[in-house]
């Protein structure tokens, strides 16, 4: 089976008509309920978070902060619903074939820093909090995260195929045991080495949405081209996959 480790998105649906969120939400809420207990207890004493932690500023960012003080307890939309970034926007959860839709609610993955492993159709509430953050007195989110999530993780991708489509920030919470999987990891980048920027997320998005559309892992990987779709900022960019 083919599991898919996508990214959340900073930018997200607001509200929801889903019941208020628990700790122990979704699929792997009562594994890791002490740890998201200590991120939402921390944004409190936090009173939401600061500009650095969260990467907002203005009303963006009051926002913000009002959602992460009240995570505990707020309406909630499936994950798939909840994320609206680039790379979510690009795979396109609602226009999804049934087959496709099938393979998602089975094999996608979000891990975020608040919720450590989110599936797809897990509730989730309005939040915004960065991986790479510093939250007192937990210390760096991926850091805090990584044993726990590691340990979780691992045991849930076993025997599967796996395809990491996380930023270095998410991938920073976790150390794989490629051993127990075959694990797959997509770059995107430019010829002379550079990021692939904005045109690169929209790109993962397309990528996403083609492996979950497709019976062959193998041949998606190797055929997709980032610079075929149209997609502004893409052109050039190439496909390497680690394995």
């Amino acid at each position: 089976m083919l599991v898919l480790l996508l990214p959340p998105s900073e930018g997200k649906a607001t509200g929801g008509d889903g019941p208020g969120w628990t700790i122990e939400d979704g699929r792997f809420g009562p594994a890791l309920a002490r740890h998201r207990t200590r991120v939402a207890n921390a944004l409190k004493r936090a009173k939401g978070g600061t500009a650095k932690q969260l990467g907002a500023k203005g009303e963006l960012l009051g926002a913000a902060k009002a959602a992460n003080l009240g995570v505990v307890g707020a309406a909630t939309l499936p994950a798939h619903e909840r994320f609206t970034g680039v790379v979510w926007g690009h795979l396109g959860p609602s226009t999804l074939p049934s087959d496709a839709r099938r393979r998602a609610e089975a094999g996608v993955l979000v891990l975020s820093a608040l919720t450590g492993i989110t599936a797809w159709t897990d509730p989730v509430p309005d939040f915004r909090l960065k991986l790479s953050a510093s939250l007192p007195p937990i210390g760096n989110l991926a850091a805090f995260w990584r044993p726990a999530l590691s340990t979780v993780l691992n045991d849930r991708l076993a025997g599967h195929t796996v395809v990491d489509l996380l930023a270095n920030e998410h991938r920073a919470a976790w150390v794989p045991e490629p051993d127990r999987y075959d694990l797959r990891r997509p770059a995107l980048t430019f010829p002379d080495g550079r990021p692939a920027g904005h045109g690169g997320k929209a790109a993962k998005g397309l990528l996403a949405r083609s492996l979950l559309t497709s019976d062959d892992v193998e041949a998606t990987l190797t055929g997709f081209d980032p610079g075929a779709h149209g997609l502004v900022g893409a052109e050039g960019l190439l496909l390497t996959v680690e394995t």
